[in-house]
């Protein structure tokens, strides 16, 4: 059981449950959901490199060379684009390749504290139906890339200031194959990252200024 709030109140709940129940205080939390979190003077740092690291070893990449950057560049040629859907004369992935499970394990990553990633996850996850070889390809990269950042996480520090400030933007027809624009914002509560999103919009944009509205209006309602 985790509590959460002030010294004050965190003992007077501690003291209550002590008297109700036989239970044990493992003092600060640890660990928790595959969260790492670290008490440092200056704040509490919140990260999964152990998670990270087991999920390198499941899918043999932890010797792997990391990469600097957790996706290819795309190309505007439909032809030539990595992340295109299945073509004709493209074969299925085999039950064999963990496809699915990689998704997962990444899916939790960009969720919980790895926003850097989360572009890429949520591309890969289209094709989570029909995945060929580029697409597991992709998957690879980001856990080389991720190899290379294992002690990544969020830092969020001790100060007063707690100002809540959000960006949005929107990459107009990012996904041409469906007509489809992509959203991407962040919240930032006291200077570190406590909200955001990178999903496909579900409305058709007619323009690059549209798209920005859509993505206005999805930033804005994840924030109320």
């Amino acid at each position: 059981m985790n509590i959460i709030g002030h010294v004050e109140d965190i003992e007077e709940a501690s003291a209550y449950l002590k008297a109700e129940f036989e239970m044990k205080d493992m003092g600060k939390t640890r660990f928790c959901l595959g969260l790492q979190i670290e008490h440092l003077p200056e704040g509490i740092l919140i990260h999964q490199s152990t998670y990270t690291r087991k999920v390198l070893e499941r899918f043999n990449i932890l010797k792997a060379h990391p990469v600097t950057t957790p996706m290819v560049v795309r190309s505007l040629d439909k032809d030539k684009d990595p992340f295109r859907p299945k073509g004709e004369n493209e074969e299925l992935l085999g039950p064999e390749v963990p496809y699915l499970s990689a998704i997962g394990a990444l899916m939790y990553l960009a969720n919980c504290t790895r926003l850097d990633i989360a572009f890429a996850v949520n591309l890969l996850a289209r094709y989570s139906a029909a995945p060929t070889r580029w697409h597991w390809v992709g998957v690879k990269t980001i856990l080389r890339y991720l190899k290379g950042t294992l002690d990544l996480g969020l830092l969020f520090l001790k100060k007063n200031d707690l100002t809540m400030v959000g960006y949005a933007d929107a990459g107009y027809l990012s996904d041409p194959y469906n007509a489809r624009s992509q959203t991407g914002f962040v919240f930032l509560c006291g200077g570190t990252a406590s909200s955001w999103r990178s999903c496909k919009q579900t409305l058709v944009a007619t323009s690059s200024n549209h798209s920005e509205i859509i993505a206005q209006y999805e930033a804005t309602r994840e924030c109320v």
